[in-house]
């Protein structure tokens, strides 16, 4: 079975690496959270070096089918979010 990290826990891991208070690295996460959350609704990239690339990337229109009467359904183009990893998280995953 997968083991999941959430927010929670990255919260505690860095409280217990950087032995700051918890409402004060709990403040720093939920900011950088958002803030990627801006830059991506503005169309921005946002980039951590060696550890990689959020970016908005355009899906274009298709079309579907309802599983329950295959009827075709017209997917209408969206912007999606996007997540490429850096070449320094990839070699530690790989390991």
């Amino acid at each position: 079975m997968k083991q999941r990290m959430i927010k929670e826990d990255i919260i505690n891991e860095v409280c217990r690496d950087t032995r700051k208070p918890r409402f004060v690295v709990e403040e720093i996460v939920n900011s950088t959270l958002e803030n990627i959350t801006m830059a991506l609704s503005q169309g921005k990239e946002v980039q951590f070096a060696g550890f990689g690339t959020f970016e908005p990337k355009q899906r274009a229109a298709r079309t579907g089918r309802n599983p329950h009467t295959n009827e075709p359904v017209p997917i209408p183009a969206r912007v999606v979010p996007s997540f490429k990893a850096g070449k320094y998280l990839k070699k530690a995953v790989t390991k």
